[in-house]
């Protein structure tokens, strides 16, 4: 798929950090318990690290007790690719970032509210814009 924001490897390796790189652009994963955003409480909207494009509000965000940000769904559907992963002997739904490509993590069919989604997403895949108190 083509995406609106395409840039070479050099330049996203110069603008993200390791980890950042290794999760959005090498479809990487942090280890639980280990990001910034997995017990975050506060307001806002989380934002793809790669491009900014707003991803989910934090309103739709719970404790899903995997270490890991998860919420109950995006801001909009649209925003993201949904893609099938069968790495790691397992068979998944890989979610990226529609406008950057950027991997960010996947969605499970076990969480809670009307659609039962749960979007397990990467902290290092994530910027959160937080809102004025």
């Amino acid at each position: 798929m083509d995406h609106e924001v395409d840039k070479s490897e050099q330049e996203w390796r110069s603008e993200l950090s390791l980890e950042q790189f290794a999760v959005l652009r090498q479809c990487g994963t942090e280890r639980a318990f280990t990001g910034e955003y997995w017990d975050c409480h506060d307001d806002g909207t989380y934002r793809c690290a790669g491009c900014g494009t707003a991803l989910f509000d934090s309103t739709t965000k719970f404790d899903s007790g995997t270490g890991w940000p998860s919420f109950t769904e995006p801001l909009v559907m649209d925003v993201l690719e949904l893609l099938e992963d069968r790495s790691h002997g397992m068979v998944r739904i890989e979610v990226r970032c529609r406008t950057c490509g950027g991997h960010l993590g996947h969605v499970f069919p076990d969480g809670p509210g009307p659609r039962g989604e749960r979007y397990c997403m990467n902290s290092a895949a994530l910027d959160l814009e937080r809102r004025p108190a």
